[in-house]
Formats: C-alpha cells, structure tokens, sequence
C-alpha cells in the first residue's frame, strides 16, 4: 500500500512537471498537489473495507485538497508567477527536484491514512472523535486565515503592505499553523485503528509537514522574502518582534 502510494504521488508530479517546465508555468504545481492528494486517499479507500469511517477519512482529506487547491487556483491567475520558483523555473534539475519533493510530501503526509486504508477493521475509540475536531479546528483556521489574507491583498489600499489583522495579528503564519493541526487531526482520527509498530511509523506523517513548513519550504522562505521587504521598516520589525512566528498568541 505504501509503496503504490510513493509511486502514484511521484507519479502524477512528474507528469505535471513536463508542462510545467516546457511553459514556464506555476499555474500547474498547486492544482498537481492538491490532485495528488486526492487521487492516492482515493485509492486508498478503494483497498480499505469501504467502511464508514474509510469514507470520512476520504471526505476529510478530499474536502481539505479541494479547500486549498481552489484557493491556490485563485491566487495564481491573480499573481501570474510564484516568486518562490523564480531561480529555478528554467533549470530542468532544480525545478524537477521540487516537484519530486512534492510527490514525495504528499506521500510523506498520506502515510497516517495508508496504513488507515490497508486495515480491515476500524477501531473507533474517543482519540477518533477528537481527530475529527481537531482536524476540522485546522481547517478552519487555515481557511480564514487564506481569506483574511485574500482580501487584504485584493484592497488597493494595502499595496506594499504586510498583514497584521484578524488571525494574522496573533501569528506570522496562522493558515501554516491551520495546516499542521489539521494532519495532526489526521493522525488521531487514524491512531486508534493502528498496530502499535503503524502508529509509530504514521508520526511520519504530522512531524515531516511541521518541519517541511517550520525549517525548510514553508516560513524560511516567506521570513526571508518578508525581511528583504519590509526588514528596514521599523513598523514591520515592531510587528515581527512581538507577533508569534506559528501559534496564534497574544
């Protein structure tokens, strides 16, 4: 089961990266990762026993994909470009290695379900019911933290400026914040149906997004474009310096 999910995930990403790096385009990486999670928790649930509660692990995974894929969608036909591939867009290796990445994370993230989907037996207990709130809190938080940001940006007003209300005004980087406790959610929706030996392998899943998102592809990269921005602007460093980086504080 893990083995078919690298392959899919890895997959459907280098199929998408050929367009992709023949057209120069960024319009394609957000749709190809959302799709990927989509089709490998469908294939999944297609091996598991079709239970009920198979069945809302999917919807879980699918409405998160749908979610962020729609968002991502909207974003990149406003802004064209993405300005984190811009030293790598034409270069076949470095290009092709993020979207190797890609396949990988989504099956890097899928592990708690996979091992979920290859069982025969669901065993619900109360740590399942908590997943679900805790997996719909991080929905939720990532949800109207994208939108918080959607508008400020759409607001002319705001051009050249950095957000620091709603959700944004406790956390740097709430919508990763969201992202991180919804796989959380994830994984104690999964635990309880789990092997001992399983349960240990799925952390696999909730610890590589954190530190994918905390230390690598995620904040890094956005802190070093905010700082190269707005780094000289005391206002900014006002707000950097009393705004938590991840957890929504006061």
């Amino acid at each position: 089961m893990l083995f078919t999910a690298l392959i899919i995930a890895l997959g459907i990403n280098m199929f998408m990266f050929i367009p992709a790096y023949l057209l120069r385009t960024d319009k394609l990486t957000d749709i190809s990762y959302a799709l990927s999670f989509v089709v490998v928790a469908l294939f999944g649930y297609l091996q598991s026993d079709g239970s009920v509660y198979a069945l809302i692990l999917l919807l879980m995974i699918c409405l998160w994909a749908a979610r962020l894929g729609g968002y991502l969608l909207v974003r990149i036909r406003k802004i064209n470009k993405d300005t984190r591939f811009e030293q790598m867009r034409g270069n076949f290796w470095r290009f092709g290695g993020f979207w190797l990445l890609q396949g990988f994370t989504v099956w890097a993230v899928l592990v708690p379900a996979s091992l979920f989907f290859g069982n025969t037996v669901a065993e619900v207990r109360g740590i399942t019911f908590v997943g679900v709130g805790v997996w719909l809190l991080g929905l939720l938080i990532e949800a109207v933290a994208d939108l918080q940001k959607y508008r400020f940006i759409q607001n002319p007003q705001n051009r050249g400026m950095w957000i620091a209300s709603g959700l944004w005004k406790y956390s740097r980087h709430p919508n990763y914040f969201g992202e991180i406790l919804l796989w959380v959610g994830v994984y104690l929706y999964v635990v309880s149906s789990l092997a001992p030996a399983q349960a240990l392998v799925a952390v696999a899943g909730p610890l590589y997004i954190t530190i994918l998102i905390m230390f690598i592809s995620g904040i890094p990269l956005l802190e070093k474009v905010a700082d190269a921005k707005w780094g000289n602007n005391p206002k900014y460093r006002q707000y950097k310096n009393k705004t938590s980086i991840l957890l929504p504080l006061p």
